[in-house]
Order: structure tokens, then C-alpha cells, then sequence
């Protein structure tokens, strides 16, 4: 199973021809590619897999996401994985 996982891009630059970008995922910071999201900008939320940004989402979908990951690790603390 592949999980995308939103971030925050707090920095935009390009490496070697690709528009690529420094994203926070909660204080752990990663490089991800931006080139199938060309419109995105410093401060916007977006999907990662496997180090692609493959859609944008606002603030508010971004967090609504995130707190649904954290109780699902919440849950598999408590009963355990699968």
C-alpha cells in the first residue's frame, strides 16, 4: 500500500532543471519535486509520494488529513498493527 502524505512548502528552488521544493512534514524536513504541480508556491500544502508533489490542497483539507493519520497510529498503538 503507498501512502501520500501532505507538507508544507517552506522553500521553492530548482535542482538540476526541476522545480523542486524544502516541504515540513510536522518538523521533519524533506526535498520533493514540484514539476506536476508548476502553480505551486511557498506557504501552500501539498501531497507527497515518493518524493513528487502530485496535488495541492488548502490549509484546512492539509490538517483535516494529518489528524486523520494521527489517529489512525493512535488506533494501531492500541490494538496493535493489522
Amino acid at each position: 500500500m503507498c501512502l501520500g502524505v501532505p507538507g508544507k512548502i517552506v522553500e521553492i528552488y530548482e535542482k538540476g532543471g526541476l522545480k523542486m521544493a524544502k516541504v515540513d512534514f510536522g518538523g521533519i524536513f524533506r526535498e520533493a519535486c514540484l514539476d506536476y504541480v508548476p502553480e505551486a508556491k511557498t506557504g501552500d500544502y501539498c501531497v507527497i509520494h515518493v518524493g513528487f508533489a502530485i496535488s495541492l490542497l488548502n490549509e484546512k483539507e492539509a490538517l483535516e488529513t494529518l489528524d486523520l493519520l494521527k489517529q489512525i497510529t493512535d488506533v494501531e498503538k492500541e490494538i496493535g498493527p493489522g
